[in-house]
């Protein structure tokens, strides 16, 4: 075998392994029983010691020295194997089992403080891994900014100053509007009860309107929705809240978004460092187009409002104050169910105190304080819970750093895809109108799925949409629309 060829074939059981790691933790948030997390705990730490020999063996060095790239996708292969390889080999290996046997531990610390509302006891353990992340960071970074380091695992080739100055940029706009859109009255919710059953019925449907495969894939509940997986198995969570069914099926569209990116990647990428995504950025810019640009629209929203009433009967509103309280802006803690306008400066709080957590300007235990000044600051009222305000988040607990930013970045590929997709597809709105998703996400799959972690996140965008990303279709998408539905 050439070098190229036995590096792929190590690279391939990595990835196997690296899978079956990311069902354990899809487990643990779904089925696992609750008196198993101590023994998770150990089980993650095990398979991530494994994990770490692998990606650090002193073979990948020879075997990259020699191999020479069959073609474009083997070029790319071997430049995603060798950044991912000179990344492990700076974080010691009992450094890595550490943080993922405390991650695990964490998880489940977390899940219990914000059903109890109650930071405290929550804190210790995050302080810990805030520990080992910022150890972690300091080895990635090999004395360049620890942040930029962490952030590299979700974002490559992105540093926080650029994303500061993004949101430096779009945050008066943002501010602006806001401000436009509460001047009004606020828009009444969705009134009545809906059934747990029906609304998973219904989520299941939307799920395979927008081009989920449930014979690679499966729905189940969590206290987070999120997506896991990739290739042939791709499995997705939601949540269900009987006072309010657009939780479940927005929440369902947008890990949808994520899932079809995973399950629409070119099969002959399976199993190697491009079967998978190639950013969490443009990763939610698949979740954010699926969910907001398509999923909210006014067409669709005409369609849904039709398959609402036959899932649940007679509601309390017609079909445009439907698609009005699909988009209210409104005031409210809890970031997931932030609308389009607001939810981007929620990315932003978290972000900066992130940022500040992870320099030590801000000590985890003065986070809470600190969460709520910002919150007051920011949106002009007091968060009334933990579990509304620094708890709602799982991510700190398992260790993202760093993951935050790559929301609002998506929001701003989608925008600029989005922009694209109107232009490529001249019957888009009609075809939402009738929920017919088929040549939206066929064009997606075309220009940002299919190619995995074949190209660069920025390349892949401006590839898609013939130009270089930037906030202003997002900008102007956020202004035209939220401008109608809260005109001056």
């Amino acid at each position: 075998m050439s070098a190229y060829a036995e590096l792929m074939a190590f690279q391939r059981q990595t990835e196997a392994l690296a899978q079956v790691a990311g069902r354990l933790g899809w487990d643990q948030e779904t089925m696992m029983p609750r008196g198993s997390a101590e023994q998770r705990a150990e089980e993650s730490g095990a398979i991530q010691a494994v994990l770490h020999a692998r990606r650090t063996d002193p073979r990948i060095g020879d075997w990259l020295e020699n191999a020479e790239a069959p073609n474009e996708a083997g070029a790319a292969q071997l430049r995603h194997i060798k950044r991912d390889h000179e990344r492990a080999t700076r974080v010691p290996g009992d450094l890595a089992e550490a943080l993922a046997r405390l991650t695990s531990r964490s998880q489940g610390i977390w899940a219990e403080a914000r059903a109890k509302d109650d930071f405290t006891s929550f804190a210790p353990v995050l302080d810990e891994v805030l520990t080992l992340k910022r150890q972690e960071g300091q080895a990635l970074a090999d004395g360049g900014d620890v942040y930029d380091a962490l952030l590299e695992d979700y974002e490559p080739e992105t540093t926080a100053a650029e994303i500061a100055a993004l949101f430096d940029a779009m945050r008066p706009g943002l501010v602006d509007l806001r401000a436009r859109c509460l001047a009004h009255p606020e828009r009444p919710a969705l009134g009545g009860a809906f059934g747990a059953a029906e609304q998973l019925k219904l989520s299941r449907e939307l799920a395979e309107v927008f081009g989920y495969d449930l014979s690679r894939g499966r729905i189940d509940q969590a206290v987070h929705p999120f997506s896991s997986g990739s290739g042939d198995d791709v499995r997705i969570t939601t949540r269900v809240s009987e006072a309010d069914p657009f939780n479940c099926l927005y929440s369902t569209i947008h890990e949808v978004g994520h899932a079809c990116y995973e399950q629409n990647i070119g099969p002959q990428y399976a199993l190697t460092p491009l079967g998978r995504g190639v950013s969490m950025g443009v990763h939610e810019s698949q979740s954010r187009i699926y969910e907001n640009q398509l999923g909210r629209s006014r067409p669709f929203c005409h369609w849904l409002y039709g398959r609402m009433r036959d899932a649940f009967g007679p509601m309390n509103v017609g079909e445009d104050e439907f698609y009005a309280c699909v988009n209210r802006l409104h005031r409210g803690y809890i970031r997931t169910e932030a609308d389009e306008v607001q939810y981007n400066l929620h990315i932003m709080l978290r972000f900066d105190l992130e940022r500040a957590l992870i320099a030590g300007d801000v000590q985890v235990s003065d986070l809470e304080a600190a969460w709520n000044d910002r919150f007051e600051a920011d949106f002009g009222y007091k968060v009334d819970r933990p579990s509304n305000g620094v708890l709602q988040d799982v991510h700190w607990s398992v260790g993202l750093f760093g993951y935050f930013p790559t929301y609002a970045l998506g929001n701003v590929y989608a925008g600029c895809l989005h922009e694209a997709l109107q232009a490529a597809v001249p019957e888009l709105e009609a075809q939402l109108g009738q929920g017919d998703l088929r040549e939206a996400t066929t064009w997606l799959k075309a220009s940002v799925q299919q190619f995995g972690g074949l190209y660069a996140p920025r390349d892949l965008i401006t590839q898609a949409c013939g130009k270089a990303p930037g906030a202003a279709p997002l900008m102007g998408y956020l202004d035209a629309k939220f401008g109608a539905l809260y005109p001056e």
